[in-house]
């Protein structure tokens, strides 16, 4: 059950993550205006760093999703890494802009990812030992 979850969380972050990052590189105007920013030169290559970086986390993603797919002990580090960061964002973005919609989003994202990846994991049976 916990799997299952995790699983579902992951690839609706997924979709998230790789619907956001097309949309910064093929509809920066709507995008834009869906956060509050006007469009110059300087907003401009920086929403293309954010559609790198949104590239990218949608990798790791994928690899924590065939990860645990495939019963893989790795995707613990993963969904805890992307869980941790995302709420680290949340909760930045809201101390410094004070934007709650991402407190909420993004921190509660991550809470659950993390709750769920220490739930399943703790249904791992342990590693042999050597010796």
């Amino acid at each position: 059950m916990p799997r299952k979850l995790l699983l579902a969380v992951l690839l609706l972050s997924l979709i998230i993550e790789v619907g956001l990052s097309l949309g910064i590189f093929f509809a920066k105007d709507l995008v834009s205006k869906q956060f509050g920013v006007v469009l110059t030169p300087d907003t401009d290559f920086l929403s293309y760093i954010v559609g790198w970086l949104c590239c990218f986390l949608s990798l790791i993603l994928c690899l924590a999703i065939y990860e645990l797919w495939h019963h893989d002990r790795h995707y613990i580090m993963l969904c805890y890494l992307l869980g941790y960061f995302w709420m680290a964002i949340g909760i930045a973005i809201y101390v410094g802009y004070q934007r709650t919609d991402n407190l909420f989003i993004d921190t509660l994202k991550g809470l659950v990812i993390v709750g769920l990846t220490r739930w399943a994991s703790q249904r791992i049976p342990p590693v042999a030992e050597i010796g």
